[in-house]
Parts: structure tokens; sequence; C-alpha cells
């Protein structure tokens, strides 16, 4: 496994509980002086740090992660000349990293990392205006398979490799969108080193700097020297210094959460910090390493969200290297649902129910999502529920996406969240209308306050002429419409629904709505209507209503007219809403089903096959040239009997 690059999806590292009889008398000392091991009873630390002071070692042996029944452990070999206390820390580390936390966890659950450790897609490369709208706009395996072929990937082994010129990065930044995993992506990075897999030739110290715990100590308001913010303990202060002194280029900072601090950071001059021991505040310290206005010999790593790369660029030392998580690959995805799953049986169910939903499949690419997905299809598993009922809607799916963001990626928002979603929806809507999927940082000004904190929005830089010009989209046209969706179920306006439903059966040009109107649907469902609640959101009273009348019309009138699109369209409207009483009722209302000459999907399968389930019979069935494959037919099996007539 060595330094692959991977995800292992937990809301926050584990807090280790550590009895004094686990540990050697003469190794606590040392564990409580330097990593503020946790006791019962005590208060939680003000920031953790990784201190090892190991000279150069040769020939460790890779540590792979392996889950030997209920544990999985990762200890560090001990060489010859590595003392003693050396490799009992080394084996606090790894026992600190070896398990995680999940979002739904209940205390005292912890996850091993090996059960969703997996290789994440890197890039070093900034993307062009038009391959970024090509990604935003395709969905299913095109998607994948264009990310693979346009972008060449890159590993943590090598974020400090020469560059072209042959200089050595001394700054590394690593930038990637909310939920993508990039403060487990440094978590990893420091249990490879600590296991002896990763950076054994070029770090004989790695520091470890939360900037959500450097907010805590700006707030509190004095003054500390550089040692004291990356020391642990008064008595660890003298080897710290003693290391920033003597072997500086040995040096590692991992600063995670840029885009987090709370406090101002700019360029300063170099008297602000005077040296390693003189108090200074916090923000002063902080720009002063990122500068290399002290330390200049160190190395960074720093994570952020793109919203604030940019800015830090400016701050940070040269030479630079910028790194970007694009989240998973398609093998990527098969990867983390075989890891979550095990079963290789159910892996390969739940998958292949999976990439029946085309749009499903695609948001996928965002680690947190793939973790909603395997979540859900485990508790259906649990509760023996049928996977023809579908892995959830990608409404419901959306929906907890969302939920998950606002709870965990939304700290200091400057407004109230129903404020946000209604200001992102706008937006959208008005991106929706325009066709546009790239937005000036102008015209999100006008309806978004402050987009740079907002985790729903990607940030970039473009090259236009002479001048560099930020830009801002939704991570993919699927979320831009999901939110446009959003917008037009908590508009209090009834003529607003209606009015977008007119201009679909009106205007034939009017495809690219097609998909707010299924994701209407989906947020009519009475489960997704009690989660926005939770949101404090308001919906629109009539407009479940509206949306049924209006389904119902469109499978009546256009049952004889010969637009099976159509029709096809108004099985994925019902599937969305996946109200099984009412489905039933659309349904009869239809009495040939024909869908000849058009090209189904497995997605288009799939929805069939739950709507054909709600219906006891159905009268005929057409499906001549409709690209009927073996796999396909085999989707549909379990429904075909309730057919008194099929044609293919």
């Amino acid at each position: 496994m060595g330094a692959m690059l991977g995800l292992f999806w937990p809301a926050s590292p584990q807090k280790l509980w550590l009895p004094p009889s686990q540990l050697r008398v003469e190794a606590m000392w040392w564990l409580l002086m330097c990593h503020k091991v946790q006791f019962r009873g005590t208060s939680p630390p003000s920031h953790t740090i990784i201190i090892t002071t190991v000279s150069k070692i040769h020939n460790i042996n890779h540590h792979h992660y392996h889950s030997t029944g209920n544990s999985a452990t990762t200890e560090p070999t001990q060489e010859v000349g590595q003392t003693p206390m050396i490799s009992q820390l080394k084996e606090w580390i790894c026992s600190q990293h070896e398990t995680v936390q999940e979002y739904n966890s209940l205390p005292g659950e912890d996850v091993l990392l090996t059960d969703r450790y997996t290789q994440l897609l890197i890039v070093e490369k900034h993307r062009q205006q038009e391959e970024r709208e090509k990604e935003i706009r395709i969905r299913g395996p095109s998607f994948f398979g264009a990310r693979t072929m346009e972008y060449k990937s890159t590993t943590v082994e090598q974020f400090f490799r020469p560059n072209d010129r042959g200089d050595v990065p001394k700054a590394v930044i690593l930038q990637g969108n909310s939920g993508h995993g990039k403060s487990f992506t440094t978590q990893k990075i420091i249990l490879d080193w600590a296991s002896g897999s990763l950076y054994q030739d070029q770090f004989e110290l790695i520091l470890h700097l939360r900037c959500n715990e450097l907010n805590h100590m700006f707030k509190e308001g004095a003054k500390k020297s550089v040692v004291d913010v990356v020391s642990c303990s008064e008595k660890c202060t003298p080897l710290v210094l003693k290391n920033l002194k003597d072997s500086p280029q040995k040096v590692l900072f991992i600063i995670d959460g840029f885009d987090e601090l709370q406090f101002p950071v700019s360029e300063i001059h170099k008297s602000s910090v005077k040296d390693l021991s003189t108090p200074a505040p916090v923000e002063a310290i902080l720009s002063a390493l990122l500068k290399g206005s002290v330390l200049s010999e160190c190395f960074l790593l720093v994570s952020t969200r793109p919203t604030a790369s940019d800015k830090l660029s400016k701050l940070l030392k040269r030479p630079q290297r910028c790194t970007e998580i694009l989240g998973f690959s398609e093998e990527g995805v098969r990867q983390y649902f075989k890891r979550f799953c095990k079963d290789e049986q159910v892996w390969n169910k739940a998958l292949s129910s999976l990439k029946a939903n085309e749009t499903l499949f695609t948001s996928c690419f965002i680690p947190v999502i793939c973790w909603i997905v395997c979540t859900v299809f485990k508790e259906q598993l649990q509760k023996n529920v049928e996977m023809t009922d579908g892995l959830e809607t990608t409404t419901s799916i959306f929906v907890h996406f969302v939920s998950i963001l606002l709870k965990h990626h939304c700290q200091g928002l400057g407004q109230p969240l129903p404020d946000l979603l209604r200001s992102l929806g706008q937006l959208a809507e008005r991106g929706i209308r325009e066709q546009q999927v790239l937005f000036e940082k102008e015209s999100v000004l006008s309806t978004v306050s402050d987009p740079a904190s907002v985790p729903f929005l990607c940030k970039f830089l473009l090259k236009e002429r002479v001048e560099m010009k930020e830009m801002f989209s939704f991570m993919h046209l699927s979320f831009q419409e999901f939110f446009t969706a959003l917008h037009y179920t908590s508009d209090q306006d009834e003529e607003r629904v209606k009015e977008l439903l007119r201009s679909i059966e009106q205007h034939e040009d009017r495809a690219h709505l097609l998909p707010i109107i299924q994701f209407l649907f989906g947020l009519s469902n009475v489960k997704v209507m009690q989660d926005l609640r939770k949101l404090k959101l308001k919906h629109n009273p009539s407009m479940q209503a509206q949306l049924k009348e209006w389904v119902i019309k469109l499978i009546e009138n256009n049952e004889d007219s010969g637009k099976s699109d159509m029709m096809l369209f108004a099985l994925h409207c019902l599937y969305e809403l996946h109200e099984e009483e009412f489905v039933r009722r659309a349904m009869e209302a239809w009495g040939v089903m024909t869908f000849d000459s058009i090209p189904l999907t497995r997605t288009d399968c799939w929805v069939l096959l739950y709507c054909l389930q709600c219906c006891p019979t159905i009268r005929s069935l057409q499906l001549t040239d409709c690209n009927i494959t073996a796999e396909k037919l085999r989707m549909l099996q379990p429904a075909l009997s309730r057919c008194q007539e099929l044609r293919r």
C-alpha cells in the first residue's frame, strides 16, 4: 500500500483513551509530555501534534493495514539504533490513527481505517474553462472516462519531488472541495510516515497543525512563541527547539484546513516574528511560517478548499506545487464499495444498482456521497429490503449530502441556513435559465454574500489575456439542477411551478429543464419533505398536487402521440416521487406502454422495473428496437410476468 493516497471517510479523528496500565512506566512521561494523551476525566487538548526525532531510517518495512478478526494493527518495526522510547511512540501514533468515526457513529462505534481506505484521484494541473465545462455537464461512465483520459494523476510520494526545472518545492498546496477527503488525506500521510512507509529519507520531524485549533488560540488572545504554538507542553519545547535549529531542512509542517481560519492572515514584515522564542500573535506566527520569514528551510504541506487557494498561494514561500483532489475515479468507486460491503456478492449487487442510476453514479465521485449510498444500502440489507426498490432516489441522496455538509462543513457562515439555501437556489436557477454552469464572481455576489465560505460552490482562476479572473461553479450540473428545484420548492408562489410545467409542454427546446422537474417530484416525497423541514426550509404546500395532476395528464395526452421520450420521462418522475400507491394509479392510466425505437439505458430499465412492479398487471409493453441487451433483460425480468403482452 505504501504511500498510496486514499479516503477512509470518517467525520473526525478518533480520540485515543490509554489506561496507564498499558504503557511502560518509562514511556509514560514522553507520551504525556509530547502528545497530550487524554485520560478519562480530563479536558480535551487545545492542539495535537506528532513529534519524533528519529535519525534517517533505512530499509524500514512498508506497513500495510490488515484486518484480522475484529481488529487491525499497524506497528512500526524497531530498527537497529532506534530506541525503545521511539518505537513506543511510533506504535502510539499508529494505534491512534488505525480507527476512525463516521458521521453517524454512536459513542464507541469505531471503524477500521482499512474498511474505508480507498485511493483518490489527485492531479497537478490547472484545468481550462472548456475542460471544466465539459466535466460539469457530462454524466455516467463518460464522466469518469473523460477525467481518467484528460488528467494525469499524482501521488503523495511525488509531492516533494523536483519540478521540471529541478527545483524541490518548499510548499505544497493540497486543495479539494468539501467532502473530498483533505483532512483525512493529511491524517493518512502522518500515519504512513509514523509506520515507516513514507518520507523516511526526507523528514525526521513532522509537526501537525489544525487550523480549527489555531482558531482557539487566536480567541484566547495570548501571545505565544513559534515553539509554543507547535509544542504541546513546556517540557517538549527544548526538543522541538533543538530540531528546528539543528535540522530545519528535515522538518515538515502539515497545516490542515487553511480555509477554516477565523482570523486574518496576511503578508508581514520579517521583524514581526523575530525568532523562535519571542512571543507574538498567533496570526503573525502562522504568517511567518507560511511565508518562510522564520524556518525558511522547513517544508510545508497545506490543505485548503479551492476558494482559498489563491490567497494561500500569495502567502506561501516558493518554490510551490499545487495539487488538487478530484475525488474518486470509477475504479475508486468500485474499490470503496468493495471495502465497505466486504462480501463480493453484496458489493457487486450494490454497485450494479448504483450504476443503473446515471446521475447518482456520477455524483459518487464525491467520497461523502459514496459513503451515503453505501450506508443506505447497508441499512436496506439489514432490513431485508429488496434492492429492486433502489438505493433510494437521487433526490433523497442529495438531501442527505446537503444535510451533512451543512452540519459538518459550514462553520462560521454569516447567514442563516435557509437564507443560504435560498441564495444558492436563486444562483442555480439563473444559471439553468441561461444554460450557464460557470459564473463570474460579480454574478455570484449578487445572490450569495460570501461564496468563498459556501461548501457547495467551487472557485477557480482562469487566465483571461493578461489578467486572472475568479470563477465559480457548482460541483456538477446535477447539483445546480438540484438547488434550482430546491428554490422552486421553497418558493410560496404557486404560479412559478405552473409556469415551469407549462414551458415543458409548450416548448420542445426546453429539455434542459426536465431534470429540474424530476428533482421536484423527488422533493415532493413525504420522507424527503420531512428531511427538508429539519433544514428549516419552507415547502410549497400545493406543489405535490400540481405535479401529480401534471404527470397524469402527461401520460394521458402522450400515450397515443408517439412521444415515447416524454413517456419515459414520466416514468423517471414517478420513480423520484417513490409513492407506490400513486405510481399504481398513474400506471393504470397507461394502456399500451410503447417505447419503440427509444434506446433504453440501464437507468431507464431500472425506473421501468420499479413502475412495473407497482402494478398487478400491464396490458401491453412494447420494446421494439430499444437496444435491450441480455443484461437489461435480466434487470426487467422480475416484472415481465405482469405483462399480458410483450413485444421485443
